[in-house]
């Protein structure tokens, strides 16, 4: 339980990086980093695991990156979306259940749940789990009119607005997730894009 937040709060953000179409196509693999922070202000470590592009692993390795990791003083999971790796859906209940830690989706748009339930429908046959997973993630909240919008399990939305404010340094992305997703684009294609 987070009872209050610390400018020095120690939190893991986690992106994926770019891949290609023939990758869907082979069910391919990309990055997924996360970025280890005190705060806004501290790179304290970076952890990575590799998921399957529309595959169904991501729940699994960002568990394991957190519980077998050397940072024992987390406080909170943050995520750029609850899918990775194209339609590797994330079960956010799971991923708090198992590491015991708070989990916050922050995201720039609001997601068309009903233009990913088409596309669920249309190309996987395991579609009614997927979509289970997009429909019993908490209620987007919009955090910043029409730029930032979040989702929180483990903790309430006033709070997740809190960290997210503590834990970003300019713009809107919170820096461990701004970071993660610069190295995650620089290991896939040698070069970190701007978030």
């Amino acid at each position: 339980m987070i009872r209050k937040v610390k400018p020095e709060i120690r939190v893991v953000g986690f992106d994926d990086g770019t891949f290609s179409f023939s990758s869907k196509v082979e069910k391919g693999k990309t990055v997924l980093i996360g970025v280890v922070m005190k705060g806004s202000k501290e790179v304290v470590g970076v952890l990575s695991r590799w998921i399957t592009v529309d595959g169904t692993d991501a729940t699994e390795k960002i568990i394991d990156a957190v519980k077998s990791s050397r940072f024992k003083d987390l406080r909170v999971i943050m995520l750029k979306g609850i899918t990775y790796g194209g339609f590797n859906v994330v079960d956010l209940d799971r991923i708090h259940r198992e590491t015991g830690l708070p989990v916050i989706v922050v995201v720039r748009k609001r997601p068309d749940v009903g233009a990913m339930e088409l596309a669920l429908r249309k190309h996987f046959p395991d579609w009614r789990e997927r979509l289970e997973l997009l429909r019993k993630a908490p209620p987007i909240r919009e955090v910043v009119p029409g730029k930032l919008y979040l989702q929180a399990v483990g903790v309430d939305v006033e709070t997740a607005a809190e960290i997210v404010k503590t834990t970003t340094r300019s713009g809107l992305i919170p820096e461990p997730l701004r970071l993660a997703h610069m190295i995650a684009s620089a290991v896939m294609t040698g070069e970190s894009k701007r978030e």
